[in-house]
């Protein structure tokens, strides 16, 4: 995350993410999975404005219609968790720019939510650590730590459980976002736990090392078969970006992005162009150049 201070307001730049790999290792008593994964935030952003309202109020304004501005969206919750934890009275009135696309396995809400405990930290002087902020983000949601740790980690029990990564070298990839977006909860109760769930030792080496062609090989996500039965069009886009080459291909999440992972940002380009020239054929599918972020 990215802030600044512009006068009495804060701005906050929070990016999306994207899984490398994703293995489910268990099915949890409390009905949720374990996994084990690879993520790393990239180069696509929200934008957070937080203005202070000296009525104490909290309001949510965003300029894209479609998303609630009400109090169960995770940035209206994530600053109440915060007023409460720490007994704040002070407002804000928080202004969100939204470029992440909705349901996409791109963590945006989880992003936001972040960037909220981030910014509202900042513009209350409430000095909380980021190992605070991360401990109040996992009651919110699995994702949301990762935020406050990366911009590359192993994730394991419901996601939340982190160890820092670096990556050997900068990611580029490219995004493909279909017009339909697939519920988080729905795709994995569909999946089928494995008897044997893949190690992710050869990922992780790949990605400290830098090594991209074996990071493609080594890419993998059990959600992706389920997303693909729900959402056709997951399928679709896969086998297109298979079809142009690049290092390797996956969906990101529980979907419904699917990204090509690239061997330098020429490659990234072309990629990108030949999508742009088939656009007819993409379904409204929207395509973004992104690269890891540092």
């Amino acid at each position: 995350m990215l802030s600044e201070r512009q006068g009495d307001a804060l701005r906050v730049r929070t990016p999306a993410k994207v899984n490398l790999f994703l293995e489910v290792v268990g099915r949890r008593p409390d009905g949720y999975h374990e996994i084990a994964t690879l993520m790393a935030t990239v180069s696509l952003f929200d934008t957070l404005e937080f203005t202070p309202d000296m009525a104490g109020g909290l309001t949510l304004l965003c300029d894209y219609p479609g998303l609630s501005t009400g109090p169960d969206n995770l940035v209206l919750r994530a600053a109440r968790l915060l007023r409460e934890r720490t007994g704040c009275t002070l407002g804000a009135e928080i202004r969100l720019n939204k470029r992440i696309p909705l349901a996409a396995g791109l963590a945006g809400g989880s992003s936001d939510a972040a960037a909220a405990l981030e910014g509202l930290n900042r513009l209350w002087r409430l000095r909380l650590s980021a190992l605070e902020l991360a401990s109040l983000a996992a009651e919110l949601g699995s994702d949301i730590p990762f935020f406050f740790v990366g911009p590359a980690a192993w994730c394991t029990g419901r996601g939340e459980v982190i160890e820092p990564l670096r990556l050997g070298r900068a990611l580029d990839l490219v995004l493909v976002v279909p017009p339909m977006g697939l519920s988080t909860a729905e795709v994995f109760r569909g999946v089928t736990v494995p008897n044997e769930p893949r190690s992710g030792a050869a990922i992780r080496q790949a990605a400290t090392a830098g090594d991209v062609s074996e990071l493609g090989r080594q890419l993998h996500n059990r959600l992706q078969p389920t997303a693909e039965r729900l959402c056709p069009a997951v399928a679709d886009l896969f086998m297109r970006l298979a079809g142009l080459g690049s290092a390797g291909q996956l969906m990101t999440g529980s979907g419904s992005t699917v990204f090509a992972l690239c061997r330098d940002p020429g490659e990234a380009l072309t990629l990108a162009r030949a999508l742009h020239s088939a656009r007819d054929e993409l379904g409204g599918a929207r395509v973004f150049i992104v690269r890891s972020c540092d």
